[in-house]
């Protein structure tokens, strides 16, 4: 029997490299994103590339009710999910007194609480099966404290000890939880964060959005809780051990501009 996974930011950048990735892989896709003509013409790649089927839901992730939509899309449809990619998410650049107070809220609904209530959604089921999996896109922004993106930098050190802790949780059960914490990638994300000050793309070369992915997916199939994604990530995690939070604030003051 073929398996679903339902992957969210699914129209563009590392959803879209997922849902390639799941397509090959044999699974059966719902992909959610806002752009529903994106979503189609994604359905349309994968079904005639990969012979699988492609449910479509457009979703504002940012609404507080849409992680209960998206759960009650596939009852309504009678769809069994069996990998979780919780993938959407955005940043916010500059001083947080000082950034849209609305997109401040947007991002917390979209990269912690919507994670989270999509994540208590379909868990269970998967815990009663007794397999299935969760990948949760974290960042290496989650070792360290992020001045001038300071939501979003928070909202995945969250998404890292939230992963963690519930992989633990449900370790005998034959469910997995991972995170995938990767450094500066190739995904358009510095222009839709506004990042126009910040040299962290160009102190750090980005990977491919379809290497992390693929890094991801492994991962997740292997059942690793954390799974670091080339040399920044690995070298920000030891930094952040070893120097005083300080050092590391005003670091990445200076890279964020």
């Amino acid at each position: 029997m073929r398996k679903t996974v339902l992957i969210t930011g699914a129209s563009g950048g590392l959803g879209l490299e997922f849902a390639r990735i799941y397509a090959r892989e044999g699974f059966d896709l719902v992909v959610v994103a806002r752009s529903e003509g994106k979503l189609y013409k994604l359905k349309s790649e994968l079904e005639t590339q990969y012979d699988c089927h492609v449910w479509v839901l457009a979703q504002d992730l940012s609404q507080p009710d849409a992680a209960y939509e998206v759960f009650n899309y596939t009852l309504e449809k009678n769809i069994t999910i069996d990998a979780l990619v919780n993938n959407a998410g955005f940043g916010d650049f500059g001083n947080f007194w000082e950034v849209d107070a609305q997109r401040q809220t947007d991002l917390l609904q979209v990269n912690i609480m919507t994670l989270v209530q999509l994540t208590r959604y379909f868990l269970p089921g998967m815990v009663e099966r007794r397999h299935g999996s969760v990948l949760n896109l974290s960042s290496v922004a989650a070792f360290s404290a992020g001045p001038r993106m300071c939501l979003y930098y928070a909202s995945k050190e969250f998404v890292r000890s939230f992963s963690e802790a519930v992989a633990e949780e449900v370790r005998s059960t034959g469910v997995t939880v991972t995170a995938l914490c990767p450094g500066p990638t190739a995904t358009g994300f510095e222009q839709a964060a506004q990042m126009k000050n910040s040299h962290m793309f160009s102190m750090f070369k980005p990977a491919s959005a379809a290497a992390v992915a693929e890094a991801g997916f492994r991962a997740a199939q292997k059942g690793k809780t954390l799974r670091y994604c080339g040399w920044p990530t690995h070298t920000v995690s030891i930094a952040a051990r070893l120097l005083p939070r300080s050092v590391c604030r005003r670091f990445m003051m200076k890279v964020n501009g």
